[in-house]
């Protein structure tokens, strides 16, 4: 019996976006309890929503989690860099 995949330590490089950069979310996040004022399951941000990094903090001393300001909706919810995508760069897919 294995262990699993291991993931890779994220901080051992540097963060992949700086605060100010403009992204937009690859996911769907929901309400999990931890944000206040919101119910369990609600959709906080939509799939496409463009937000702002405000900051960059750290989870366990292993992942970053941006602090993305979601400026139409008027909230601020942490997110890991593999749900964002600079608004600025094309996407993978769009390569030529």
């Amino acid at each position: 019996m294995g262990l699993g995949r291991e993931e890779e330590v994220e901080t051992r490089k540097p963060p992949v976006f700086k605060p100010g950069t403009k992204v937009r979310s690859t996911k769907y996040v929901k309400n999990d309890g931890t944000f206040a004022g919101r119910d369990v399951g609600e959709i906080l941000v939509r799939k496409g929503e463009v937000g702002y990094v405000r900051d960059i903090g750290m989870f366990l001393q292993r992942y970053y989690i941006y602090a993305v300001e979601y400026v139409d909706s008027g909230i601020v919810v942490g997110m890991r860099g593999r749900e964002l995508a600079a608004v600025d760069q094309p996407s993978e897919g769009a390569r030529a």
